[in-house]
């Protein structure tokens, strides 16, 4: 089946111009678009799409509130979020990721990253611009304390520890799998242990959390 998408930006050329790209993909159907936040919510609930792109600063609700309320409206399945952002905003990545959002997209990317972002995010992954995650580690790390890391971890076994570091690196289950000489569907079924052990909806979050604690530092 196709990945239904719903496009919310308040420039109507962005909004046919993305939507024009989406829809020329095989397995990418365009359902529909708002021109502000409140429309954008509304819309989500109404079609329910795979997956939402939304821009950061729209009119009448900015996208971090309409995605803090799709995001917290428990669809099932759920509605992924995908943010939109220039480089100017980069700050509100930390606030977005905190909510549920499943990465973030510079709007001046080329088409294909468009496209396959669209695809990892509908697939459940996170997808983060490279200076989009430099920034946000930097911040992540002028945030904390350098410290021994955070208590929640140590509801993970040593094993669970070492995959979420990898993850925090930016692997994929396949390329942990060749890191720890595993099978990739072992690393699936850590990978789901410790986002339930630890509270986390997707990668994004588990990045955050990984370099927050301080298990996985720059560099």
């Amino acid at each position: 089946m196709a990945i239904t998408v719903l496009i919310a930006d308040d420039q109507a050329m962005v909004r046919q111009g993305f939507g024009a790209l989406l829809s020329a993909q095989p397995d990418i159907s365009v359902i529909g678009d708002a021109p502000d936040g409140k429309t954008a919510v509304a819309e989500a609930k109404r079609l329910r799409p795979d997956v939402v792109l939304m821009d950061v600063r729209m009119p009448e609700m900015n996208g971090l509130d309409a995605a803090r309320a799709i995001l917290s409206a428990g669809f099932d399945p759920p509605v992924r979020v995908l943010m939109l952002t220039t480089f100017d905003i980069d700050d509100y990545v930390y606030e977005a990721l905190g909510i549920g959002a499943s990465g973030f997209l510079l709007k001046d990317a080329p088409a294909e990253e468009l496209v396959r972002a669209v695809r990892v995010v509908a697939a459940g992954d996170a997808l983060l611009a490279p200076t989009v995650t430099r920034r946000l580690i930097a911040d992540v790390t002028k945030r904390r304390n350098r410290r021994t890391p955070a208590p929640a971890l140590s509801v993970l076994t040593p094993r669970e520890r070492e995959v979420l570091e990898l993850v925090a690196r930016g692997l994929s289950n396949a390329e942990i799998a060749d890191n720890l000489f595993v099978a990739e569907q072992t690393v699936k079924t850590h990978v789901s242990k410790v986002f339930a052990k630890l509270n986390l909806r997707d990668r994004a979050q588990a990045v955050v959390l990984a370099y927050e604690s301080g298990l996985v530092t720059p560099g």
